[in-house]
């Protein structure tokens, strides 16, 4: 599948399932121009998706001798989105693992589903409803736009300024001494993004871009 050594923003991805996990991610892709190779043994999704992606095929993925054909060796990059059936998602894991694949991305239902994942080989478990599910209580509970939480407990928001910071420079409401975040951006309406200075003067009509550990966020949200 092309040159091995070539950007990884620019090597084709495999795509191993084409739920509504797989297929968002791989409609993802090829909105951002990578080349895809979706297999799904649902012959159903199949044919919804044909046209949609680079290439689309029927195939059993938990037979490693139908990857192998499909030429899921050439891939560095591939992602399982099977999660309905733990067995599936682990044997077509350990079968990218056999041929070689690089990087794996691997959909987990469970901690023990993800730690299973994770030590057969997979480079990367995600648990997308237990993201999706901590994304919204923080979106719902709060003043914060959006999170993006990762894995080492440190998660950077966007979120309306605290009361306590609005016509004041970030010098002079000292938000990281306070609370231990860093403001790292502001957005006024109308004008574009900035990066933050300690002379950055904060308005009630800003949003802020802010980045620290996830429970020091989560005070500095509380305020009113």
């Amino acid at each position: 599948m092309g040159d091995r050594h070539s950007k990884s923003h620019e090597v084709p991805v495999l795509v191993i399932g084409m739920g509504r996990f797989g297929t968002a991610t791989a409609l993802q892709l090829v909105n951002q121009g990578r080349e895809v190779m979706g297999v799904e043994r649902d012959p159903s999704l199949v044919q919804k998706l044909v046209g949609h992606m680079t290439h689309i095929v029927q195939a059993e993925a938990t037979d490693i001798d139908a990857l192998r054909q499909l030429g899921a060796a050439e891939f560095r990059h591939a992602v399982v989105g099977v999660g309905t059936s733990v067995e599936s998602s682990v044997l077509i894991t350990a079968n990218l693992v056999d041929l070689g694949v690089e990087r794996i991305w691997a959909k987990a239902i469970s901690k023990s589903h993800g730690k299973i994942l994770s030590r057969i080989g997979a480079h990367h478990v995600i648990f997308p409803e237990a993201d999706a599910g901590r994304r919204t209580a923080h979106l719902v509970s709060g003043r914060l736009l959006d999170y993006m939480e990762f894995d080492d407990d440190f998660a950077i928001v966007k979120m309306h300024p605290p009361r306590e910071t609005q016509g004041f420079t970030l010098a002079e409401s000292d938000v990281r001494a306070k609370y231990g975040v860093t403001v790292v951006g502001v957005k006024s309406p109308g004008e574009e993004f900035s990066y933050a200075t300690p002379g950055t003067t904060v308005t009630s009509r800003d949003t802020l871009i802010v980045a620290g550990h996830t429970q020091l966020i989560e005070r500095f949200a509380a305020r009113p």
